[in-house]
């Protein structure tokens, strides 16, 4: 396993945001949901792909807390920009969990 610098860690802006919108995406590859996710005041709203459809239906998002890493490029995915990578596992069966804070927290709070 390749180990990083905490130098290294401290670059990677993984936040706290709040699921505030989601629409289909017909046009992805993969079976997809775009995201709106709320960051705060600081960071704002982001946009996401995130290729979750098997565990987590669209009424189910909308509200709830997600970690995610707001500070990649932007990402073309298709027709989509999309801001930022919305963080999950994969289970043995391919379905992504959503990696989320087990208790409500402020949106924009930084994990760290």
């Amino acid at each position: 396993m390749d180990q990083i610098t905490w130098e290294e860690f401290e670059k990677v802006q993984l936040r706290v945001g709040t699921v505030i919108r989601v629409d289909e995406f017909p046009e992805a590859r993969k079976p997809a949901w775009k995201l709106t996710v709320d960051f705060g005041p600081e960071i704002g709203t982001r946009k996401s792909s995130a290729q979750i459809t098997d565990l987590y239906a669209a009424d189910d998002l909308v509200g709830k807390q997600v970690v995610a890493v707001v500070n990649f490029p932007k990402k073309q995915i298709g027709p989509f920009m999309s801001e930022c990578l919305v963080t999950g596992f994969y289970r043995d069966d391919g379905a992504v969990v959503l990696a989320v804070p087990d208790q409500q927290v402020t949106n924009g709070v930084r994990l760290g």
